[in-house]
């Protein structure tokens, strides 16, 4: 099991999908993360309005708010690495930073050559 830890810039709520303007990348942002928790890895998002501690308590992040300031976020790290700053990363970025594979897109179905039934007369 990977773990994800997000540290976000201050807003109003958890995600940042409240308010009346959402940027649209956070709620997919979200959907990512929920995804990646589906797949099994521990990932646990960070406001700094609201947890101000985690902050504190991570040198690294420290160490790049004192250098940038919150330009460098949002943080991602993983497994104690930074791998992103300052956006937020794809789904696709995600799963290759946690090594989780991601589906191919499927084609849909398409009917057989002997009809959509395979050939019976009465189902169609």
């Amino acid at each position: 099991m990977t773990r994800v830890r997000i540290y976000d810039q201050a807003m109003c709520c958890s995600t940042g999908v409240c308010g009346p303007q959402v940027d649209p990348v956070l709620p997919a942002f979200a959907a990512d993360l929920d995804w990646l928790k589906d797949q099994g890895h521990d990932v646990v998002r960070f406001n700094l309005a609201q947890d101000p501690g985690e902050f504190v308590k991570n040198s690294a992040v420290q160490k790049l708010l004192a250098c940038d300031g919150i330009a460098c976020l949002p943080l991602v790290i993983v497994d104690d690495r930074i791998v992103s700053r300052s956006e937020y990363p794809s789904r696709e970025q995600l799963a290759i930073w946690t090594g989780t594979a991601t589906r191919p897109n499927q084609a849909l179905p398409t009917a057989s050559d002997s009809g959509c039934c395979g050939g019976a007369t009465d189902c169609c």
